[in-house]
């Protein structure tokens, strides 16, 4: 085992069966075990939207993401933690990660940046305005930890530098750079011993700039490493291609997370690259545009031939909004009669397909035969009904 990967006593991962480059594993927090491979909800303002923390845990979710950047504008870090946290304060019971705010920094910034860009990139760190009043604000990798240290995750993540998807070999390498050197910078910051820390592997798709830079991280003391900008721009098929040429390479001994990635496929073709943890907010994104997420690929609910369609939306699902009986019809209406509750059952039903889709990807890789589960439920999607 790496020396800078010596188990935390508040943290344990292990690795409890391989199938390839997919791996069955757990990962121990102080607030709850954590099957992998998993998929975590996001709740950017302290809420995934729509559902109470209770109904989020019924879709199989066993982590979810809070958003840093978000809840240090509103409601501010110190008001959350006067509430014991960010788990007391949304009444989240099991695992919980935040992330650093510096993609919502650097999401600040216009295409051509200029005069127009609501952010600075410097040495020290983002100084960027607002988007809710302008009030000005400076997010430096030890700013990143105090306040993620107020909300109280059980996992934080580093601020790091994340180039766009097609940005020049140049680019990425100086922002590799940097983020090695703000991940020092967040090490050394006081942060509490119940808290890990993930590192952020940046080289967009540059495989060889992607496996130098795990190499780096893996000799610092994090608990986990995730892999960051990805989905920023660049084709899909390079995103899997990298993936699968590099993601294996990330330190076995400790958890692997894709940030911001999460389609059905892209789930499992980060399982199979060797991928343990996924965010996205493409569920209940999709949810809250009418877009049912299933088996037999994607429902478009406003769709006309939906009208009469007195099935469910997928029969094989046992989620609130199947299990219930809910019609594709009685759905449509709902949705443009604009009704929250066809939001809410949209994004209860696509969490939980995440959910099953995860726990079906652990026990494929359980007994072995994890490639033919990928290839069957992909099939399954791309056939459609």
């Amino acid at each position: 085992m790496n020396d800078a990967a010596r188990p935390s006593p508040h943290f344990r991962f292990e690795v409890l069966a391989q199938d390839g480059h997919a791996r069955r594993s757990r990962f121990t927090t102080p607030s709850a075990v954590v099957e992998l491979p998993t998929f975590m909800p996001v709740g950017t303002a302290g809420t995934v939207k729509t559902l109470t923390m209770d109904e989020v845990a019924t879709t199989g979710a066993q982590i979810v993401l809070g958003n840093t950047y978000h809840l240090m504008l509103r409601p501010g870090a110190e008001a959350v933690d006067a509430h014991g946290g960010l788990h007391q304060f949304t009444k989240w019971k099991k695992a919980m990660l935040t992330d650093s705010g510096g993609f919502q920094a650097f999401s600040l910034g216009s295409a051509k940046g200029g005069k127009d860009s609501l952010v600075k990139l410097t040495e020290e760190g983002y100084a960027f305005r607002s988007h809710l009043d302008g009030s000005k604000h400076n997010l430096t990798p030890e700013e990143a930890v105090r306040i993620q240290g107020l909300i109280g995750a059980d996992i934080q993540m580093q601020l790091d530098v994340c180039p766009p998807g097609e940005s020049e070999k140049r680019v990425v390498e100086e922002a590799l750079a940097r983020t090695t050197r703000w991940a020092k910078r967040a090490l050394a910051a006081p942060r509490k011993p119940t808290q890990a820390l993930f590192g952020i592997i940046q080289g967009a798709c540059f495989t060889d700039l992607r496996e130098r830079h795990a190499e780096e991280l893996a000799e610092l003391p994090f608990e986990g490493l995730a892999l960051g900008g990805f989905s920023v721009g660049e084709p899909i098929p390079r995103m899997y291609e990298t993936l699968h040429a590099m993601a294996h390479k990330v330190d076995p001994a400790r958890p692997r997370y894709l940030m911001g990635v999460g389609t059905p496929r892209d789930l499992l073709e980060g399982v199979a690259a060797g991928i343990d943890m996924f965010d996205c907010v493409l569920p209940t994104r999709n949810a809250r545009n009418g877009q049912a997420l299933t088996r037999f690929g994607r429902v478009v609910i406003k769709q006309a031939k939906h009208k009469d369609d007195l099935r469910v939306l997928d029969p094989e699902c046992s989620c609130h909004c199947c299990a219930s009986g809910y019609s594709r019809a009685y759905l449509r209406h709902l949705f443009l009669a604009k009704e929250i509750l066809a939001l809410r059952l949209f994004s209860i039903h696509n969490l939980h397909f995440f959910g099953e889709l995860m726990a079906g990807a652990r026990a494929a890789i359980a007994e072995g035969r994890f490639d033919a589960f990928k290839a069957a439920a992909i099939d399954r999607m791309d056939r459609g009904e």
